[in-house]
């Protein structure tokens, strides 16, 4: 009687035991899983934190930076715009098409920056009358609504002329915007867009001067 009494101890202890290792191991008998542990909350390769646009820190001169490039980038695109049916030179219609593939998808790329930071694309950087964007500090080579007036009646010679000239004071202003990001901003990836923007617009600024010196 009692070596049977001492078999269902055994059996009772070893029942016990199983049942244990399934609550550890789930009902499946897998290993739990990572979300059932307290440490498991931060953001992991491929996660919706490090797939924002901009991953990283930011600070306001990123901000400052997306917000004043998008208006500057889109009065480019309206000059580039007015190049269609005006312009006469093959190397000023060679920029316009390079600036339009470019600019573009930054400006895409900026808006998103923002929206991802919680920040509101536009901001007060000074009042000015650059073609409706204001060209306040900070906001170098603005066009004025004037200047603007004066490219759009511009045909031929004469608008590829004024397209260069304009477009070298546009360019210089986004480049200096560019090289402020890189010495005060400190996210990654609004930089590198400013070292690309310091790179391609300076090329784009020799080949405007050239294109004027055989006018």
């Amino acid at each position: 009687m009692r070596a049977l009494t001492n078999r269902a101890t055994r059996t009772a202890a070893l029942v016990g035991a199983a049942g244990l290792l399934l609550t550890a191991c789930g009902a499946d008998g897998t290993a739990p899983s990572a979300s059932a542990s307290p440490s498991a909350t931060a953001a992991a390769p491929g996660s919706a934190a490090s797939q924002a646009p901009a991953p990283g820190p930011f600070n306001d001169a990123d901000v400052m930076f997306a917000q004043m490039m998008i208006p500057h980038h889109e009065q480019a695109l309206e000059m580039a715009e007015l190049a269609d049916g005006r312009a006469e030179d093959a190397g000023v219609k060679k920029l316009v098409a390079a600036i339009e593939r470019a600019q573009d998808p930054e400006i895409r790329t900026m808006r998103a920056w923002l929206e991802g930071w919680g920040r509101p694309e536009s901001a007060d950087h000074g009042s000015g009358h650059g073609s409706g964007h204001g060209s306040g500090h900070g906001m170098a080579g603005m066009m004025s609504e004037q200047d603007m007036k004066d490219l759009a009646a511009a045909r031929g010679e004469e608008f590829d002329r004024a397209f260069a000239e304009l477009m070298i004071a546009h360019h210089e202003g986004a480049v200096a915007m560019a090289k402020d990001e890189r010495r005060n901003g400190v996210n990654p990836t609004a930089r590198k867009l400013a070292e690309d923007v310091v790179r391609t617009q300076s090329a784009e600024v020799a080949e405007l001067r050239r294109i004027l010196g055989r006018l």
